[in-house]
């Protein structure tokens, strides 16, 4: 069992709500995350992970305000 150095590090989560479906430009309607962040999510450090939920969370509003001009 390894230990990390620092105790109160802590890991961050993926994304991922198990509701796996790309819309046509390989982005997953449930995390929101391309393809190629989900593939390398893992090989990510804490930098390109905070990053990456930075740009999920745009791509959710972004397609939530175009659901609304939509209805």
């Amino acid at each position: 069992m390894t230990r990390q150095s620092n105790s109160s590090q802590q890991v961050i989560p993926s994304p991922c709500l198990r509701k796996c479906c790309l819309d046509e430009k390989d982005v997953c309607l449930g995390c929101y995350r391309r393809l190629d962040e989900i593939t390398g999510w893992a090989a990510m450090d804490d930098t390109a992970k905070l990053q990456t939920l930075e740009r999920c969370q745009q791509r959710r509003q972004l397609r939530l305000a175009q659901k609304r001009k939509t209805k």
